[in-house]
């Protein structure tokens, strides 16, 4: 079994991590993964081999679109989708499920998580789903359309079925499945922070981004260079990271969207930059207003007024560095967690030894 960052004594800053160091701490937050592995190879596109999958966030256990969530959105480098942020930006406000997956997967995921809405309503509704990508195309038989609505179906119920608190599985999983991280095996990553004043902000990422000379772990460089690299050096950083971070601190959408950036920060610590041909999205939310926001179809009379609680500007560092902190050690995770893979053409990609990683980076 891989394990963690913490499991090998790297401890990264100094809050404390909430029970399943994961975006699960942040209570109703829950996630569902479907992986689909098949094949192995010479590209055969339509046949595979394929390595690839679909992770599903539920920011709360009810209707988003009944009780829509605050939250915020940033760019640290645009060469990606996410789907339904523009709203985001505007409106202020999360309205739906999230999805990950690969590049190509995006519309078949967007489609189906608005029929699992509308089931989930009874009737149409009005959805913008965001959904966030990163490109697996190295291992991946990316053109084949395997992500079906099927596995974004069998990620949203296993994500239904998760108890409050679960762990959330890392990886080599769901929409991570077939990326790579800094030039070795990478995918889904998570850790959380409880901060000062008592709230709880978890970092959920996919890992597809960076270069190997540049990965660095609590702040010691780590050079590891005769491990053979699953594309040539020059085309490292061309890869992608998505983040979701969560909190229960009750912050405005400008706040939100503080938060979003902070996660740059930390991929930042671990040596990505938001490279030319990287898409770094991230996105945060907070759950700590659910059910107060209006959710009124236009006309109704009269006009609503409705209050909510805010967390003061000036008591947001905490959850600046919890963000920071939680983004870095989920980079951490997501390599440790991910297991060596060889997809199409026989390409593969290594797993980080936590035994050479502790050749750099000292237990505490």
């Amino acid at each position: 079994m891989r394990q963690r960052a913490r499991d090998l004594g790297i401890r990264i800053g100094t809050a404390d991590t909430g029970p399943a160091n994961a975006i699960t701490d942040v209570a109703g937050v829950r996630v569902g993964h479907t992986t689909i592995i098949r094949g192995d190879g010479p590209l055969r596109v339509g046949e595979g081999p394929v390595r690839t999958g679909v992770t599903v966030v539920l920011p709360h256990d009810g209707v988003l679109e009944d009780e829509p969530l605050y939250a915020g959105f940033h760019w640290l480098n645009g060469n990606g989708e996410i789907t339904g942020t523009a709203w985001i930006h505007d409106g202020g406000m999360l309205t739906t499920l999230i999805g990950l997956t690969n590049t190509h997967s995006v519309g078949v995921v967007r489609d189906t998580l608005i029929d699992l809405e509308r089931r989930g309503r009874g009737h149409g509704s009005w959805g913008l789903p965001v959904v966030g990508e990163t490109w697996d195309g190295v291992l991946n038989d990316i053109d084949g359309g395997h992500v079906t609505a099927a596995h974004v179906r069998e990620a949203y119920e296993a994500a239904t079925r998760s108890g409050p608190g679960d762990a959330v599985a890392e990886g080599n999983v769901g929409g991570g499945t077939g990326m790579i991280c800094h030039g070795f095996k990478g995918g889904i990553g998570t850790s959380s922070r409880v901060v000062e004043g008592g709230w709880t902000v978890g970092v959920l990422l996919q890992a597809n981004h960076g270069r190997r000379e540049r990965l660095t772990v609590d702040g010691v460089p780590v050079r590891i260079d005769d491990v053979p690299r699953p594309v040539a050096p020059a085309a490292e950083g061309a890869g992608s990271v998505i983040a979701i971070v969560a909190t229960d601190a009750p912050l405005l959408p400008h706040q939100c969207r503080r938060l979003a950036q902070r996660a740059g920060l930390g991929i930042a610590r671990t040596g990505g930059a938001g490279e030319n041909f990287s898409g770094d999205g991230f996105l945060a939310f907070s759950t700590a207003n659910r059910g107060r926001l209006p959710s009124d179809a236009p006309g109704t009379e009269p006009p609503r007024v409705f209050q909510v609680d805010v967390l003061a500007d000036a008591y947001l560092d905490p959850l600046f560095h919890g963000v920071i902190e939680a983004t870095e050690e989920a980079v951490v995770n997501a390599l440790l967690a991910a297991e060596t893979m060889t997809g199409r053409d026989g390409v593969t990609a290594y797993a980080l030894d936590p035994d050479r990683l502790l050749e750099f980076v000292d237990r505490r």
